[in-house]
């Protein structure tokens, strides 16, 4: 009996290892838990250094053929959630975006890459701001492994728009949530 547990045990442990997939993930040198006043958007009420975090994503599904990013929080008191940060057309041989990245004027974002305007109406990155005493907002970072190399889209677009032409285009999401509160 011993024996036959064993080998089920090993054979389980086996199957499992050479089976398993590997999931997209996404990850930030510059965020744990909670975004911070290096994050935080200057204007709007804040005074935080408005720096876009440092991010990477590995084992993208087989057939991307270009990347996209977007910063969301679903707690703004607007009805409709608040889109900080939209990113696309990022290339498929790119799996990291530099902390800065988000400046447009620092031309930090992978060549060919279009960061459209935000609900600050701004291009490039809006970091958290959330009204004084909200309490915690969620951050959502999400990438996006797409099927197409372009959009067909450009830096003036809404993010609502972009967000449909992702939902139309994407073969894999992964994302990681940050929370803040002034």
């Amino acid at each position: 009996m011993k024996k036959v547990s064993l080998t089920l045990v090993l054979s389980l442990i086996l199957t499992t290892t050479l089976f398993a997939q590997k999931t997209f993930t996404l990850s930030s040198n510059d965020l744990g838990g909670e975004a911070t006043k290096t994050q935080e958007f200057n204007g709007f009420g804040c005074s935080g250094e408005n720096q876009s975090p440092q991010l990477l994503w590995k084992n993208a599904p087989e057939g991307t053929k270009s990347f996209a990013i977007t910063m969301y929080d679903p707690d703004a008191p607007t009805g409709s959630g608040f889109w900080h940060w939209v990113v696309f057309d990022i290339p498929a041989n790119v799996n990291e975006l530099v902390t800065n990245a988000g400046n447009v004027e620092l031309n930090l974002a992978p060549k060919g890459a279009i960061q459209s305007i935000t609900d600050y109406g701004i291009k490039g990155f809006g970091g958290p701001c959330p009204p004084v005493g909200h309490g915690f907002h969620q951050y959502v970072i999400t990438v996006y492994a797409l099927k197409t190399d372009k959009l067909g889209l450009d830096e003036r677009i809404n993010p609502a728009v972009v967000g449909f032409n992702l939902w139309n285009q994407t073969l894999a999401k992964a994302s990681i949530i940050a929370y803040y509160k002034r």
